[in-house]
């Protein structure tokens, strides 16, 4: 039972999944940072406000601190832009490229110029003999 698990958490699926969770953690802590200290008083600077942090709306006894939430509407979407513009869009390029060109399992029958199989000796819409293809 032990051994089971000592394997499980030594298997390179688990050990990569910690150190992206890590990584991503110390990264989402630098783009909070950069939108809290940097973008959102450039920001706020234009709508006279110093901070969105102190945006807050009182209902009755609530208070509703909606500038908190622009702050962490704004880090996501950066954290979303970076994501997709530095990992995803590269990757799908790479893999792309990479990727090998699956051929069709059919052709077009020469007589009727319908979808047969690549292996077929007889088109099955107009029963002409044809050559098959390997």
């Amino acid at each position: 039972m032990i051994n089971g698990f000592k394997n499980f958490l030594l298997r390179g699926n688990v050990i990569d999944l910690a150190v992206a969770v890590i990584i991503g953690a110390a990264f989402t802590a630098i783009v909070n940072s950069f939108v809290s200290d940097i973008l959102t008083p450039l920001i706020a600077a234009i709508g006279g406000r110093p901070d969105f942090s102190a945006l807050t709306l009182r209902i009755g006894g609530g208070e509703i601190k909606y500038g908190l939430f622009l702050n962490a509407l704004i880090s996501f979407l950066i954290v979303a832009a970076v994501i997709y513009f530095l990992i995803v869009s590269p990757y799908e390029k790479l893999s792309s490229r990479f990727a090998r060109r699956e051929e069709s399992s059919l052709r077009d029958c020469p007589e009727c110029l319908s979808e047969i199989p690549r292996a077929a000796v007889r088109c099955s819409q107009c029963t002409a003999q044809v050559t098959p293809v390997r």
